[in-house]
């Protein structure tokens, strides 16, 4: 019984960590009947392409699914009507002759797919169109108008699936993969502030950062489904190009961070900063968490008390090694790594200020965050 117990406990962890991506597969599977099921209503003569065009176009969000049934109907409107074109106009008698016309339906469509991916439905529609016919012995428009009927079924279909069946916004999504960014973004903070007294290797330092640059693209285009959502007026938020800048920014001190951290402080230096610094590694990663946490419940942002607290006893501390003269005597190398590490743990906390702004603004919180002001000079 616990060996039962245990496994539908994982069962249900497993549903509910997976949840997305069952949605979107009930989607696409009721898609695919229900143009299987149109397709056989009105009679089309291949409701395979009906139910292949429900399938491509059902996506995890609303706004890609509108993106890609907008991109698979453009590409093969104009695939239909080439293709068609070449059908009737060139004659191709013999397998010769319809070899050289498919080079003429494929190519001009390859070289605009290839300009522009999101047409590249055109190609393949020109070959049905074209050798369809050859198969069948039917006519080129006939060719053309079934064509264009099977995707038209099964992109409405696909498309209104998507939009109400279990709907999945967009703006949902970018919450969920920024509120990871920033999970991830908060464990390499850890790391880097961890190494600043003992150094880290690159290949270290480069673990620490894996993963975040690929999130912040897929943050990317994630957002501008979101945006493509608010502009059908399909969903309503917040824009997400704040909040994808804002990520950006704290990439590049994370970056910062990680150069400062290839050599370790200064010993005299290292074993001062060491309290402040191990208050920031404490706060600064905590702050991040806690701030993805508030994005994905749509809560006020955090406080920033322990944040303020952490950088105002290292703003300290940097003016006490300053009056006792410790760093007067370092290298210039050191001197540069000393300075950068406090730019980028000020800009990291202006940055906490944006960041507050952005989470604030997912939560309808109508009044700004307060303005976050510089506490490191020179």
């Amino acid at each position: 019984m616990k060996q039962i117990g245990a496994a539908w406990s994982g069962l249900g962890t497993w549903v509910q960590n997976h949840h997305s991506q069952l949605k979107l597969a009930f989607r696409v599977t009721v898609a695919a009947l229900l143009s299987l099921a149109v397709a056989k209503f009105i009679e089309l003569p291949l409701p395979l392409w009906a139910v292949l065009t429900a399938i491509i176009v059902t996506q995890m969000s609303v706004g890609r699914s509108l993106k890609a049934t907008t991109d698979y109907l453009a590409g093969t409107v104009g695939g239909a009507i080439y293709g068609g074109a070449v059908a009737i106009f060139v004659p191709h008698p013999n397998e010769a002759a319809l070899l050289a016309t498919l080079v003429l339906a494929v190519a001009p469509l390859a070289v605009i797919a290839a300009v522009n991916p999101s047409l590249a439905s055109a190609p393949v529609t020109a070959i049905i169109v074209l050798l369809v016919p050859e198969m069948t012995h039917g006519s080129p428009i006939n060719s053309v108008i079934d064509r264009l009927a099977e995707v038209a079924v099964g992109g409405i279909t696909g498309c209104l699936v998507s939009l109400f069946l279990l709907p999945s916004s967009a703006h949902q999504e970018v919450a969920e993969t920024t509120a990871h960014t920033l999970d991830r973004m908060a464990r390499a903070l850890n790391g880097l502030l961890s190494g600043l007294t003992r150094g880290l290797d690159l290949e270290t330092l480069h673990r620490l950062q894996d993963g975040i640059g690929q999130a912040l693209a897929q943050l990317r285009a994630v957002g501008t489904e979101a945006e493509r959502e608010r502009s059908a007026r399909l969903a309503s938020g917040p824009e997400t190009g704040p909040l994808l800048r804002t990520l950006l920014r704290l990439r590049h001190d994370l970056v910062m961070l990680g150069r400062a951290a290839v050599v370790p402080l200064p010993q005299a230096i290292a074993a001062r900063l060491e309290p402040a610094l191990t208050q920031i590694a404490a706060a600064f990663p905590d702050y991040l968490g806690k701030s993805a946490a508030a994005l994905l419940a749509r809560k006020a942002p955090p406080p920033m008390d322990a944040v303020e607290a952490a950088l105002d006893r290292y703003t300290t501390e940097i003016a006490a090694l300053r009056r006792d003269g410790l760093t007067r005597d370092l290298s210039g190398e050191a001197a540069e790594r000393l300075f950068a590490l406090g730019f980028a743990l000020e800009q990291m906390h202006q940055n906490f200020g944006d960041l507050a702004r952005c989470v604030g603004e997912w939560a309808g919180v109508a009044k700004p965050a307060a303005e976050v002001r510089p506490r490191l000079q020179g």
